[in-house]
């Protein structure tokens, strides 16, 4: 049982940091209910004053105390649903960056086995159905039940007898409910899964789109769209059936009960052991009760739903990082990079072996260039270097240090990457090439700018380096994106660099203008170069030959022509293109 009320324990602790105006919203909540229990006791002495020839000023001061009752009912229901949204938009706020927080904080492998759409979708959608538990269902909870047991005593006090006839009814709905309440958790938790599963394909196709439209999928894209939106429906109808149920015997019990009343209240007004106002307002609280225990299912509904679609929130925010960050930051990191007798395997693909005992060196300062067929390892190097992973055994060090004793974040800090397809964000050029250094002046933007040849294009444009350059840079070439990620690169001033594919995209007069801007990057700095193209490995210090997950050949470019292996093999197909 407790393992089952733990997620509505959870949902319920999102509230705490919002206590005072809770607190304000639930004495406007108590306000509103004791007045809500009052009335029918105005109700009644009107009724009664009436029939018992009681004077017209008897009945306006009692129907002006009502209007009173009704007015002062008003504005403190307006203070409670005020108060109550207000804490329930700052706890949404809240549980979504602290969901955030903990998505960008988890490995790099945690995002290889899951989908763009569906963090998004938790984000969004799921934390939307938990904020009002957290507060608005709460409150309804809170008032319902206390008018309920309220209006119970005060049916009690005034007929015991009439009150068990209106009681006979509730244990059918209190029974719906605990079968509904299990029903519906599991659906919504699986309507969710199938939104987010909806939500995935949607990211994918949209950010995808030339390449949809390029093979003319649009149609069929809509179609895989349309069918997972049609899963959700279906389990989204199979709840909306059981909610339909459910108030139908909710409804019943209400109106059952409301009929008994009207039935034996009847007797007992016949036989005079009841006066009509004592009967009205028996009517009234009977009338409260059973809307009441109807508005307590549509909350025990939507704390259901909300368990459902929390679950999978609270599995991603409690979640901790496979990889942890050790302490430690050196004075100054030189360079030196060692990989001894590394195997691996990709956690999300732990079936294939990567790398195989792969043993290397880098030395301060020089350039070591991978290449290779494509998928013998290249890429997964660089990937330990940067440690995206860890190995599955031997291990990665810098300076003779393991990485993992080392702060992650300043690790990471001290290297800088070029990607073949480097990835830029929907801002401005300058605020793209000043990502690696927040605190960077605008001359030292533009010095940078300058040395990777990229004001050569910048200056053009019309609002230079502050020009919007649309999501992933979009509006840029492939050559104009090279330069400002070696810009960026440039202007963080790392020690280590990684170059993987930088240029293998290019035409000749971007690859020009690139190998010039690299050239000036590379200067003074541990290099990792990934590279096919001839023109870029060709000059550097080393080059290693990784095939089918490990080093098949070392030596620079004349050494490794005169050997006549899997290197010259590479280069004389590339030559003969």
């Amino acid at each position: 049982m407790d393992g089952r009320l733990d997620p509505f324990k959870r949902i319920v602790g999102l509230a705490r940091p919002e206590l005072l105006p809770l607190a304000g919203a639930t004495l406007a909540l108590l306000g509103t209910a004791g007045l809500t229990l009052t009335y029918p006791q105005l109700v009644r002495l009107i009724v009664d004053g009436v029939g018992q020839g009681g004077g017209v000023n008897a009945v306006d001061q009692y129907a002006f105390q009502l209007l009173i009752l009704f007015a002062v009912t008003s504005v403190l229901t307006a203070i409670r649903m005020y108060l109550f949204t207000i804490a329930g938009e700052r706890i949404v706020t809240r549980l979504r960056q602290r969901l955030y927080a903990s998505l960008i904080h988890q490995e790099i492998a945690f995002f290889d086995e899951r989908r763009t759409g569906e963090m998004t979708n938790r984000l969004s959608a799921d934390t939307t159905v938990v904020q009002n538990t957290a507060t608005v269902n709460v409150s309804m909870f809170l008032r319902y039940t206390i008018t309920t047991f309220g209006a119970i005593i005060i049916l009690a006090w005034t007929s015991w007898r009439l009150t068990i006839v209106m009681l006979i009814l509730v244990p059918i709905a209190v029974i719906g409910a605990l079968f509904y309440g299990r029903r519906v958790r599991r659906l919504s938790r699986q309507v969710q899964d199938a939104l987010a599963t909806a939500t995935e394909i949607a990211d994918e196709t949209l950010s995808g789109i030339r390449t949809v439209r390029a093979f003319s999928r649009e149609t069929q894209e809509t179609e895989r769209y349309q069918d997972q939106i049609s899963v959700s429906f279906e389990l989204a109808r199979k709840r909306a059936r059981i909610d339909a149920i459910f108030g139908a015997i909710a409804a019943f019990a209400g109106y059952g009960a409301i009929s008994g009343v009207l039935w034996y209240g009847g007797h007992l007004l016949v036989e005079n052991a009841l006066t009509m106002g004592e009967l009205t307002s028996f009517l009234l609280y009977t009338f409260t009760v059973a809307f009441s225990i109807a508005a307590l299912g549509r909350v025990w509904q939507d704390f259901m739903r909300a368990i459902g679609a929390s679950e999978r929130v609270f599995e991603l925010l409690e979640r901790s990082p496979r990889m942890t960050s050790g302490e430690t930051v050196l004075p100054r990191l030189v360079g030196q990079v060692t990989l001894d007798d590394v195997d691996f395997s990709y956690p999300s693909r732990n079936d294939v072996q990567v790398l195989t005992g792969v043993s290397l060196t880098l030395k301060a300062g020089e350039c070591v260039a991978l290449v290779g067929p494509s998928g013998g390892g290249k890429s997964t190097i660089a990937s330990l270097v940067s440690r995206f992973y860890d190995p599955d055994s031997g291990e990665v060090r810098v300076d003779g240090h393991s990485l993992p004793t080392l702060d992650a974040n300043w690790y990471r800090s001290q290297i800088g990457v070029v990607a073949q397809d480097p990835i830029l964000f929907a801002t401005s050029i300058a605020e793209n090439i000043r990502y690696g250094r927040p605190d960077a002046t605008m001359d030292e933007v533009m010095d940078a700018a300058r040395a990777a040849n990229a004001t050569e294009f910048v200056d053009g444009l019309p609002e230079g380096v502050m020009t919007h350059i649309g999501e992933r840079g979009i509006r840029l070439s492939g050559g104009q994106r090279q330069r400002i990620a070696i810009a960026r690169a440039l202007l963080e001033d790392a020690p280590v660099l990684i170059l993987d594919e930088a240029t293998s995209a290019l035409d000749a007069e971007s690859e020009y203008l690139v190998q010039d801007a690299l050239k000036k990057l590379m200067s003074g700095r541990t290099t990792l170069v990934i590279a096919h193209r001839l023109s870029t490995v060709k000059s550097a210090d080393r080059i290693l030959v990784i095939n089918g997950g490990k080093v098949a050949q070392s030596g620079s470019h004349a050494q490794l022509m005169e050997r006549h292996g899997l290197y010259a093999q590479l280069v004389e197909r590339q030559l003969a293109h």
